[in-house]
């Protein structure tokens, strides 16, 4: 576990994280990261385009048959 603080950065708010986290994640400087939300707190990745592609379409799918979705889950 990594303690990270909370600072100003420009107008924003930010976390600057250690170097030992960034080899972690297997990201450089300019990569994207994606934070997901879970009951634990927040879980931060590597961005997959190829993921964030497939969940788009579920959601789709999900708004287009969620009458459907709702009787299956019955």
């Amino acid at each position: 576990m990594v303690k990270l603080t909370v600072r100003k950065i420009g107008n924003s708010l930010g976390v600057i994280l250690p170097q030992e986290t960034l080899l972690d994640l297997n990201v450089k400087e300019g990569d994207t990261l994606s934070a997901t939300a879970t009951p634990e707190g927040v879980r931060l990745t590597a961005f997959d385009p190829e993921f964030a592609a497939q969940l788009e379409v579920a959601k789709t799918v999900m708004r287009e048959n969620r009458d459907v979705l709702r009787e299956l889950a019955k």
